[in-house]
């Protein structure tokens, strides 16, 4: 499949790479499918990634995953608002958090309150706001300069 991005020009993406997710994400629920744009060089995910809508070239976001930096993350999440996945294992859930760049890259931040989460089997995901007592702007700025995450190496 073909899309036009605005930040990556025209980029093919195969069938099998495209993410739905039925219920949308926060802010954008009419776009369903997506995909996730990463650094082919380094053949890894890992770091800044981004989450490109196929359905408007126009949207997409900075994401990363939250145990890059965070070894403890666990959310607790109603495992109903799951089912639609697929059946979930530690093998095929990918949790993906939205990163805010500011101005001020002193404030970058991940979203910890409102993951994405993935079922690589099914291509099927949803963002969910957890139960947890997490923060909607965790800075990330000390973690990755003083190389206490796992992000930048």
């Amino acid at each position: 499949m073909k899309a036009k991005t605005r930040l990556f020009g025209e980029i093919e993406i195969e069938k099998e790479k495209i993410i739905t997710m039925e219920q949308g994400i926060i802010g954008f629920p009419d776009l369903k499918h997506f995909t996730i744009v990463f650094d082919v060089e380094s053949e890894e995910k890992s770091g800044i990634m981004w989450l490109q809508s196929m359905d408007d070239g126009d949207v997409s976001m900075p994401v990363m995953v939250p145990s890059d930096l965070i070894s403890d993350y666990n959310p607790t999440v109603n495992n109903e608002l799951l089912e639609p996945l697929g059946d979930l294992t530690p093998d095929n859930t990918y949790v993906l958090v939205t990163v805010t760049v500011p101005e001020k890259i002193e404030d970058i931040s991940i979203n910890l309150k409102a993951p994405i989460i993935v079922n690589t089997d099914t291509n099927k995901g949803c963002q969910l706001i957890v139960e947890d007592d997490y923060a909607v702007r965790h800075k990330i700025y000390d973690l990755i300069k003083d190389g206490k995450g796992k992000a930048g190496e």
